[in-house]
């Protein structure tokens, strides 16, 4: 039975959800689950926008011949290749053998790689600017490349001013009656699964994003339509203030976020020991993460989300804690920049850790390392509290300017 939103009085969504995925790309947890966004307009001509992953492809589908109502397919629009956005492009193809594709160079030679129709027979290839009628609606595109991938694109309706945005403006999490983001309470229960989408899939890509929010802040946009997450209809400003911040690695607030390593509890108690002494210097809001509990995607985007950071790390086999040590190199991968840090170590024997931390660091782009650190062999000592003091004072006096 088909399962579809209206959205306007031409424009629907056809998408599904999929609550039983454990781990979106097979790497990211998602415990509320992730819907596939596709869209059909009915003018004139017939549009759809993107297709779905094919654990709901059966939902969509059923969705898409529904809105037809037994009227052909004249036209489908592909922002994004990745296979959660394309793996039903070759069933609509079987169902609808006279639908042309509009789409761009790069996304018709993925469209070669990933299926074996003939995509010249049916491509309508588009550049940046051009427009597309078909009907009452014009179309325009905009190219996006390495957003996060380099063919995609979005496409703006010149006529209803509304932006169909590929996977910027996504988000994890199921979509659960409501389609639109002025439906339920977003700052309290999606917020955060919107800032872990962007920082884990799109992070590393700020520069090409901020490119997209230039061009796209010179159109009137009524709507935002992503392929992951709800659709955008009011508050659309605090939405993209947030992305100027995620896409130029701004931090959100003025706090601290503490990520440890330990395998004895040692490290530990010196992290909280420097947490309560960060509150008694006024510091609010502290977040304190052990990396071998929480999955890297989290602490990566409370990363995002915060302007200082601690890592405290054990020497593990002469390096870095080995779940450390992934997750800053996650760090680095996604272009983490304009931030502070400060290092703590722990060694028995052969204390490197809080070196080989900050020559990461060191190669990230805007880091500033304080100059203060502790480190420790085996447990802290009494008379090392004061290290602990002074490097939370510093902590504390750089939050507060």
């Amino acid at each position: 039975m088909h399962c579809v939103k209206k959205i306007n009085d031409t424009l629907y969504w056809v998408g599904g959800t999929d609550r039983r995925l454990a781990l979106f790309e097979n790497v990211y947890p998602i415990p509320k689950g992730i819907s596939y966004n596709a869209y059909v307009m009915i003018d004139e001509k017939t549009v759809l926008f993107d297709t779905v992953d094919q654990s709901v492809g059966s939902q969509f589908l059923e969705n898409v011949k529904y809105i037809l109502g037994g009227r052909s397919l004249d036209y489908m629009i592909v922002h994004h290749m990745e296979p959660d956005h394309c793996s039903m492009i070759n069933e609509i193809v079987k169902r609808y053998p006279d639908v042309e594709i509009i789409c761009n160079i790069k996304t018709a030679e993925m469209i070669r790689q990933f299926f074996s129709f003939d995509i010249d027979a049916k491509a309508v290839l588009v550049k940046e600017g051009d427009t597309f009628l078909v009907g009452k609606h014009n179309l325009t595109f905009l190219n996006a490349p390495m957003v996060h991938w380099p063919e995609v694109m979005v496409t703006y309706d010149l006529t209803d001013k509304i932006l169909f945005s590929a996977d910027v403006f996504g988000s994890f999490g199921s979509m659960n009656g409501n389609l639109f983001a002025d439906e339920v309470n977003f700052e309290h229960d999606w917020l955060d699964d919107a800032r872990r989408y962007y920082t884990n899939i799109v992070g590393k890509y700020g520069p090409q994003a901020q490119e997209l929010l230039k061009k796209a802040s010179g159109l009137e946009i009524s709507m935002i339509c992503p392929l992951h997450g709800l659709v955008w209809r009011e508050n659309i400003e605090w939405f993209v203030d947030k992305y100027l911040k995620w896409t130029s690695y701004t931090p959100e607030k003025s706090s601290v976020l503490i990520i440890y390593g330990s395998i004895y509890e040692h490290t530990e108690n010196m992290v909280n020991i420097l947490a309560s002494y960060l509150a008694d210097f006024g510091v609010r809001d502290i977040a304190v993460y052990d990396v071998s509990s929480i999955h890297p995607s989290y602490i990566l985007s409370e990363a995002f989300r915060r302007s200082h950071l601690v890592f405290a790390s054990v020497t593990h086999n002469g390096g870095i804690f080995s779940n450390m040590e992934h997750l800053l190199l996650e760090l680095k991968a996604h272009n983490l920049q304009k931030r502070t840090v400060a290092v703590m170590d722990n060694g028995s024997w052969f204390s490197q850790a809080g070196k080989q931390m900050k020559d990461i660091f060191s190669e990230m782009k805007n880091v500033k390392i304080l100059e203060q650190s502790v480190s420790i062999k085996s447990i802290l000592k009494k008379e090392q509290m004061v290290e602990v003091e002074a490097l939370a004072h510093a902590i504390a006096k750089s939050v507060q300017e």
